[in-house]
């Protein structure tokens, strides 16, 4: 028989029962499966797209996001996913993996709604402010922007897990917020920056209601 997912009395309005150590437990498992399946397969699929790129002479490249330009609005969504050759890929690959990975832990759904946001928020900002007709593309907004949202999830939603998880990111990759400053040649800092407030907005807009 199914566990039931209320109180009994539940027409009384009476709180759900709360889960279980096991059963969170569980959830939090699945959760961590769940982002290791989705990181893996977002990883792997810029490294498919950057080897079709290489063969292609760097055909691909033409679709990052173009600054000022009408025509270039459309970057802002393919942009993440292409890369400025191996070493640029490289370089992004393993701090996408861990903290789009605790980024994902609590809820694919989640997950891809803060993508979203940090999306159309880094590639706005870069099509607004970075010089005009430059070409940007590079998965380091969402870098940025999975740093801010693990970090802004644990001062919004204050549950315990977040809350070291955000602590645990803030110690490791606190270095990165120096990218958002402006001075280093071919690096868009107005990717970091407006991928590091994407992540914050989204966390803030994806926080956990409370009931009162």
């Amino acid at each position: 028989m199914a566990r039931t997912a209320y109180r009994k009395g539940m027409s009384d309005g009476l709180p759900p029962l709360t889960p279980t150590p096991r059963e969170r437990t569980a959830s939090l498992l699945a959760g961590a499966l769940g982002s290791v399946i989705v990181m893996l397969f977002l990883v792997g699929g810029m490294w498919a797209l950057e080897i079709v790129d290489y063969l292609g002479d760097g055909a691909l490249d033409q679709y990052g996001i173009v600054a000022r330009d009408p025509d270039g609005l459309a970057g802002i969504f393919a942009a993440p996913f292409l890369h400025a050759g191996f070493q640029h890929l490289i370089a992004n690959s393993l701090p996408l993996l861990i903290l789009g990975f605790l980024a994902a832990i609590r809820g694919i759904g989640r997950f891809l709604g803060a993508s979203l946001i940090i999306i159309l928020v880094s590639g706005l900002g870069v099509w607004f402010v970075a010089p005009p007709n430059t070409v940007t593309l590079g998965a380091s907004g969402l870098v940025f922007g999975y740093f801010g949202y693990v970090v802004g999830r644990g001062l919004f939603d204050r549950r315990i897990l977040d809350i070291v998880l955000a602590v645990v990111v803030a110690v490791m990759y606190y270095s990165i917020i120096f990218g958002i400053l402006p001075g280093q040649a071919g690096i868009s800092w107005q990717g970091h920056l407006f991928g590091l407030i994407g992540g914050v907005l989204a966390a803030w807009l994806l926080r956990r209601r409370r009931e009162y």
